[in-house]
């Protein structure tokens, strides 16, 4: 009996499974102590304020990411729509447009990506990583010719309301805080919604969603809608806090930076796993790295050669942990 007993408590122990979420939120904290340890200024308030905020954008687009990757998808085209959407905007209100109408022809823009980006990936069947690419480069070649004309616009003198957006609130700098609502609301929206328990049943297996009824094409366009319009809203945020917008960034590395975070902190590119828990600890790991070497006073390239090989063994760790099945050969994805 006392054996027997002994058995019962010790099944009744919680179990912590290991997981690559728990090993990144690890390796997080090691890097942290460790540049604690070594570099000075490290832990002074005003460099980890900044270190979140740094992060807050990437946060932000990474949950977006995080979504449409759960649903077995994938949106290149996140960063080109928000620097886009972001500089026709301002450039309405350079113009004398009011605010509202500029921020609603903004909005409306991104939307209309959204749903075309899902229109050919959920009714053509263009598998999502070449349909979201080459509307990237469709968004910035249109974006040029009709919307912009300039590679930097800056703020209105007269925007001081959305100046205001990367203010701070009892210390804590504003784009943390629409981070932390983003996170918050798409938590919600994947956990408590009928339309989130879809796209979770889409990403673990499409067929088996259609036949149950789940209506996977319209769920699809959902996705990349909601995607392209978290990424107006990054892309205001932006433009808050460094009172430009550059829509160069639309050609750089920054949405392998967004996959980077979603891959890394385990949402699996296969789809139909993982959460915005997984976003934060990946987007609290790249966030510490890049502060570290940024104090160190690495170069930009060597920066991107260690983001791009912590991508690459991300990638590989997904690929052991979540292998391909015939379904995800057959759709074309990642």
């Amino acid at each position: 009996m006392p054996e027997t007993r002994s058995v019962r408590a010790r099944s009744a122990l919680p179990r912590f499974a290991i997981t690559q979420e728990s090993i990144v939120l690890l390796i997080a904290v090691v890097f942290f102590l460790i540049f604690a340890a070594v570099l000075p200024g490290f832990l002074a308030a005003d460099n980890l304020l900044s270190l979140l905020q740094n992060v807050s954008i990437l946060g932000i687009l990474g949950v977006a990411m995080g979504i449409v990757v759960i649903g077995r998808g994938i949106d290149l085209a996140m960063v080109t729509t928000m620097a886009m959407s972001t500089a026709w905007t301002i450039a309405l209100m350079n113009a004398g447009t009011a605010a509202l109408p500029s921020v609603l022809a903004g909005l409306g823009f991104a939307a209309a990506v959204g749903l075309i980006n899902g229109f050919l990936v959920a009714y053509v069947e263009v598998p999502a990583i070449f349909a979201t690419l080459a509307m990237s480069t469709v968004i910035y070649g249109f974006g040029r010719l009709f919307l912009v004309d300039l590679d930097v616009l800056y703020l209105p003198a007269d925007a001081g309301w959305l100046r205001a957006l990367s203010g701070s609130v009892l210390g804590i700098p504003l784009p943390v805080v629409w981070f932390a609502i983003v996170a918050l609301a798409a938590f919600a929206f994947l956990r408590f919604t009928r339309a989130g328990r879809y796209i979770f049943a889409m990403g673990d297996n499409r067929e088996a969603a259609r036949i149950t009824g789940i209506p996977v094409r319209p769920m699809a366009m959902l996705q990349y809608l909601i995607s392209s319009v978290i990424a107006f809203a990054a892309g205001m945020i932006t433009a808050s806090l460094l009172a430009t917008v550059n829509i160069r960034v639309a050609q750089s590395t920054m949405v392998y930076d967004v996959i980077l975070v979603v891959v890394l902190g385990g949402i699996g590119l296969s789809g139909g796993r993982g959460g915005v828990r997984n976003v934060i600890v990946g987007t609290l790991l790249i966030g510490i790295l890049l502060n570290g070497m940024t104090i160190l006073d690495m170069s930009f390239t060597v920066q991107n050669l260690v983001k791009g090989a912590v991508l690459l063994l991300a990638i590989i760790v997904d690929s052991i942990a979540n292998p391909r099945d015939e379904q995800t050969a057959q759709q074309g994805d990642i």
